[in-house]
């Protein structure tokens, strides 16, 4: 694309034009030539505070419902009628570089909602379980006035914790299939986490991974911000209205 047709794509982008938008995203996530320079004519919102607009953070291993939980959070934020964005970063194939993309796919009863804006990124190699990208993706949507942006990672391994620069409350989500509290501190999750969710927690073993979670949080005594706990099921809806709650608190403090 030519650079000079970077700048009409950001003030397209900020006047509401979501095809524009989708655009100006794939030339920051291909490093199109004139796309830094865009980037620096925009201004977020949340350089003035934090929680403007609130970015929430969500991450954790692969397959305990982030995905499932995001569409939760969409919902709710959506009754409330606030503009939501959704970054779903999935990761890439070492072989071919390409990725399925197909987080999303468990929000799509949200696609044709104009209130709602959920964009894919490819991870691309790139550790820390987000894209390069996904921080001036991040600020691209803040200036064009969502009021909730949820950022959801690769599944992540031990290390992968880029999520906590771009995010102002970060959500781990977790299963009884996750480990105990051990694997979490390996991971560096407790150290990162703003709230915990055991999610799928009919299954076996969810209490005693929150009563373990509850205890590591206790004994941190560097924390100024007790991480909350929760068990919940996303797929049915129990315990997440409890969780999101705690998101606005986190959001408050």
């Amino acid at each position: 694309m030519n650079p000079q047709t970077v700048p009409t794509l950001v003030s397209d982008a900020l006047a509401g034009h979501r095809r524009a938008l989708a655009r100006l995203i794939s030339q920051i996530e291909s490093r199109a030539a004139g796309s830094n320079a865009a980037m620096a004519a925009i201004y977020p919102r949340r350089l003035s505070g934090p929680g403007h607009p609130h970015v929430v953070g969500i991450t954790g291993p692969p397959g305990a419902g982030k995905s499932t939980f995001t569409d939760r959070i969409i919902t709710h934020a959506r009754a409330q009628n606030l503009r939501v964005a959704v970054v779903a970063v999935d990761p890439s194939s070492p072989f071919s570089g390409g990725a399925i993309l197909g987080d999303r796919l468990r929000m799509d009863r949200h696609v044709l909602d104009p209130g709602v804006y959920i964009r894919s990124l490819s991870a691309r190699g790139h550790a820390g379980g987000l894209s390069r990208a996904a921080g001036q993706v991040v600020d691209v949507l803040d200036a064009c006035g969502y009021d909730l942006i949820v950022v959801e990672t690769v599944g992540v391994g031990q290390g992968e914790l880029g999520v906590m620069q771009v995010a102002d409350t970060v959500l781990v989500v977790l299963t009884p299939e996750s480990g105990d509290s051990v694997q979490a501190m390996k991971a560096g999750l407790l150290e990162i986490a703003d709230c915990f969710v055991v999610n799928k927690a009919d299954r076996p073993g969810a209490d005693a991974l929150v009563r373990e979670l509850e205890m590591a949080v206790h004994l941190d005594a560097r924390r100024q911000w007790n991480a909350p706990v929760f068990a919940a099921c996303a797929t049915d809806g129990h315990g997440v209205n409890e969780v999101i709650a705690a998101l606005s608190r986190h959001r408050e403090w």
